[in-house]
């Protein structure tokens, strides 16, 4: 599928799910039935520091990883409640990563200017990890324990729901790693 194509479907999901309600699971999938996150190797550049960083670099930590572009409205309302959220967990191991998949970075940087994230940025311009994640709109969040498994994802950013989000972020964290 042409990278375009790709974007389109995406953003076509993306409107119909903005209209929903969220897809985020109300309890944890357990860890015996978590598939590994994908691409945990791949690097890619992180806005703040310019590194090369990769998922697997987060291992030993509750990852909370979202997928989000310039274009995406939810995206404005979830990037200061992820930076809070950071800012309050990141002692007890919680360690938030953001995509950006916009092919234009200008726009992102334009995005990140305004909105200051208190997290990591890595950027994804040739769209090489939300097939493989299942990304079905934006922003697209998967929180993923310390082991590497995905056991919740969301889809959307809804205030109502924020209570949820951090309910199941806390239950990671207070499980003990192998």
């Amino acid at each position: 599928m042409i990278k375009h194509q790709k974007h389109a479907l995406i953003a076509a999901l993306f409107s119909y799910l903005f209209f929903s309600s969220s897809l985020w699971a109300s309890e944890l999938i357990s860890a015996a039935k978590a598939k590994i996150a994908p691409h945990q190797a791949m690097y890619l550049p992180e806005y703040q520091t310019n590194k090369q960083i990769s998922l697997a670099m987060g291992k030993g930590q509750v990852l909370l990883v979202d997928f989000w572009a310039s274009w995406c409205g939810p995206c404005r309302e979830s990037f200061p409640w992820m930076t809070n959220i950071q800012a309050k967990y990141k002692a007890q191991g919680l360690k938030i990563i953001a995509i950006n998949l916009d092919q234009e970075k200008d726009q992102a940087m334009d995005f990140l200017k305004e909105f200051k994230p208190g997290f990591s940025v890595l950027f994804d311009t040739d769209a090489q990890l939300p097939e493989d994640f299942g990304v079905i709109g934006m922003p697209t969040s998967f929180l993923i324990d310390r082991q590497g498994k995905i056991r919740a994802t969301h889809v959307g950013f809804h205030e109502k729901n924020i209570a949820d989000y951090e309910s199941a972020i806390t239950e990671l964290l207070a499980e003990k790693g192998e």
